[in-house]
């Protein structure tokens, strides 16, 4: 079966910056598939693509096995978006809201009344139809913005940044609804984010920096490429231990921000004897298992926090 979503050698430019550059992947039907990177990574431009909001440059996009390019209207109609700033009328109630929504997409009637229903239950809004949109919290407005993206019964859903700005607990919820679409109703979500929780959450993910793909796949075997643990170790004076380290214990380390970091199997059996030989240059030591920003550390050697907009 052909993939839902198709893209290769995807790039784009605004004037003589490159924000994407020859990217290449592709969307299986029914998963979540997630875009993270730091702010500026080039995550929002392939959103604005893909939801047909830029037109494409160079590169080639094929949606429902249609060519985006050419066939636009067409695919529009078979997509629900979620944009990262509020598009809600917040003097309106919940109810009306979706109503002006539906008659966007030309719906009317006991149709339009039947799909509301059925997207205010899907997102657990049924009992807060009737609050100004402008009472609800963020959280729930978030869910309002969701139901509006269902009412057209899209095959396929593209969030951008949803959840920012939501505190943990919302985000969490909302991405319990966004869960239980794909495993309810097979839909295909697209996310964007640059929360690494959220990041986790995905079927598969692609890592975006600079325009450029970093990594791609499972969360789970993103950080399986990196083995073991990473021991990260704040020094007094962190040029000096990594020679020394390298030198002593033959141990290749990673200057990541003012940390030392070091990546390999059974990195906990380092910690004694890195104790014992350098305790009065070593401030603090901290040992875990991979994470996603540890996947970004591997490939691009900075935290995944350092890049600014």
């Amino acid at each position: 079966m052909a993939p839902l979503l198709e893209v290769q050698n995807l790039s784009y430019q605004y004037g003589s910056r490159k924000a994407l550059q020859g990217l290449t992947f592709s969307v299986e039907k029914g998963e979540i598939f997630g875009f993270l990177g730091p702010n500026g990574g080039g995550k929002s431009t392939t959103f604005k693509i893909l939801s047909t909001l830029y037109p494409t440059q160079p590169g080639q996009i094929k949606v429902f096995g249609l060519d985006l390019a050419q066939n636009t209207i067409a695919i529009r109609r078979r997509m629900g978006i979620v944009f990262q700033l509020p598009a809600l009328d917040k003097k309106l109630k919940v109810r009306e809201n979706l109503v002006h929504q539906g008659h966007l997409y030309g719906l009317s009637g006991k149709e339009l009344q039947s799909r509301i229903d059925r997207d205010l239950e899907r997102v657990g809004l049924k009992d807060r139809q009737k609050d100004k949109v402008e009472k609800l919290s963020g959280g729930l407005q978030r869910r309002v913005e969701l139901a509006k993206a269902l009412l057209n019964n899209p095959e396929l859903v593209i969030l951008d940044e949803p959840s920012t700005g939501l505190d943990p607990a919302a985000r969490k919820e909302f991405w319990g609804h966004l869960e239980n679409l794909r495993e309810s109703q097979g839909m295909t979500v697209l996310v964007t984010t640059h929360y690494l929780e959220e990041a986790d959450r995905c079927n598969r993910l692609l890592i975006l920096d600079q325009g450029q793909k970093v990594a791609l796949g499972k969360p789970e075997d993103l950080k399986a490429e990196i083995g073991g643990e990473v021991l990260r170790l704040r020094a007094k004076e962190p040029a000096l231990l990594a020679a020394q380290l390298m030198e002593k214990m033959n141990i290749k380390t990673q200057m990541v921000g003012e940390l030392l970091q070091i990546e390999q199997p059974k990195a906990y059996q380092l910690v004694t004897p890195i104790m014992e030989t350098f305790s009065d240059q070593i401030l603090s030591l901290t040992l875990g298992l991979p994470t996603l920003e540890d996947v970004f550390i591997h490939k691009t050697g900075r935290r995944f926090a350092e890049d600014k907009e």
